[in-house]
């Protein structure tokens, strides 16, 4: 495994569902190296892969250790995902804020999470360096195992633009030159003025005002320009339909 990726280590786990959800949420973010202490159910799990929805090389290079201890020996930064308050003196850290210390840091990183039902022992958090803590709703401060992975990958995450890809984001167009838009916009006013649309005479040149500003207000592309221009020379000309008999 690289030095540069963090090690999520689950100390526990109580159900293999959790530990498919946690891999799936770390391979989402770019993390491969998923290392479990005593899972209460063994390892293998015939209930995470379902879980993993595909994620199915991190379950595989999965590692199992006795103790956690054992799990980030190889690791000189160790840090403890928890919400509660700990009879232990570290820092407390923000994933975003951890996640900003990580990447100046050299060497294995471990990040420790706890079991579902009571996360991670005062003995557990001990062992780490640092305290990563998620600001949540003081009232219902209760997070499953997966939001807590996802919500330290993707911070981590942040840091390696380079190696993800966002699919949804799409280059955008330019904007037009200001002569097509004001060929739209002298479109619109021939039009409306055709129409007896401005009035009263005095309101004119404030009504124009107010046209322009709505219509330069857009950042409009010349694809959106030709759009419109074309919805508004069919409202000038209709095409006329074949009569249904």
């Amino acid at each position: 495994m690289s030095a540069d990726v963090p090690a999520i280590i689950l100390v526990r786990p109580q159900l293999g569902e959790n530990i498919g959800k946690a891999a799936r949420a770390m391979l989402n973010f770019g993390l491969n190296d998923l290392r479990l202490v005593v899972p209460r159910d063994g390892w293998p799990n015939p209930a995470a892969g379902p879980a993993a929805s595909g994620a199915d090389s991190v379950l595989e290079k999965a590692r199992v250790f006795s103790t956690v201890a054992e799990a980030v020996a190889d690791c000189p930064h160790v840090y403890a995902t928890t919400v509660r308050k700990r009879g232990v003196t570290k820092p407390v850290m923000t994933p975003e804020v951890a996640a900003q210390t990580i990447h100046k840091q050299r060497g294995k990183v471990g990040i420790l999470f706890g079991p579902e039902r009571a996360g991670l022992e005062t003995d557990d958090v001990a062992l780490a360096r640092t305290i990563i803590t998620v600001p949540v709703n003081p009232d219902f401060s209760s997070l499953n195992l997966a939001q807590a992975v996802i919500l330290v990958a993707y911070e981590w995450s942040k840091g390696c633009r380079s190696m993800l890809a966002q699919p949804t984001v799409v280059e955008m167009e330019s904007p037009a030159p200001q002569e097509a838009l004001e060929g739209m916009i002298n479109h619109l006013e021939t039009m409306l003025d055709r129409n007896g649309y401005f009035f009263p005479t005095d309101r004119v040149p404030t009504i124009k005002r107010t046209l322009r500003t709505l219509l330069t207000k857009p950042a409009w592309n010349t694809m959106e320009i030709r759009t419109l221009r074309g919805i508004l020379s069919t409202l000038e000309k209709p095409r006329h339909q074949a009569h249904i008999k």
